[in-house]
């Protein structure tokens, strides 16, 4: 089975691209300069996107460009619920139950207006830690908001953020 609206991609492609993009460290200065990256990005761009970065449970980086709207901050949010309780990418998390036949709101009986399985939320990673924030951007076509945080990720590992 295919799924157009998330990219065609699978399970095993999903975890192997987190497993690369994992940080050696990131401290809320880090946080902050991979906000800026995404901001940077979106900016240039002229993307209508909102963008989130948060540091062990703190709110460290917020932008709203023209175009996004207060629905994005709430599509944010329902991503960072998805994120925070299954440590997965929400992309993932949806490829993950579609692979099974199922949604994933029927499947996990959680609340459509606190979890949204749509791609733009992902785990920030440290090595040997686990899980210590979130990156988050809404606003583009799932596939496109989980693209972005990939290229954003990269950068900022690249860079040494």
């Amino acid at each position: 089975m295919t799924y157009t609206t998330t990219g065609n991609f699978t399970s095993e492609q999903l975890r192997d691209q987190a497993a690369k993009l994992v940080f050696a460290s990131f401290d809320l200065s880090q946080a902050v300069a991979l906000g800026e990256i995404a901001l940077g990005i979106a900016r240039t761009r002229s993307l209508p996107v909102a963008i989130e970065v948060w540091h062990t449970g703190r709110l460290v980086f917020k932008a709203a460009l023209p175009g996004s709207s207060r629905d994005n901050d709430d599509w944010l949010r329902r991503k960072r619920n998805v994120v925070e309780r299954l440590n997965m990418s929400t992309m993932a998390a949806r490829i993950e139950y579609e692979e099974k036949g199922q949604e994933f709101i029927e499947a996990t009986q959680l609340p459509s207006h606190d979890y949204a399985a749509h791609g733009g939320g992902w785990p920030i990673e440290v090595v040997g830690t686990g899980t210590v924030g979130f990156l988050g951007i809404s606003g583009l076509p799932q596939v496109q908001d989980h693209e972005l945080i990939v290229e954003c990720l990269t950068t900022a590992i690249n860079a040494g953020s």
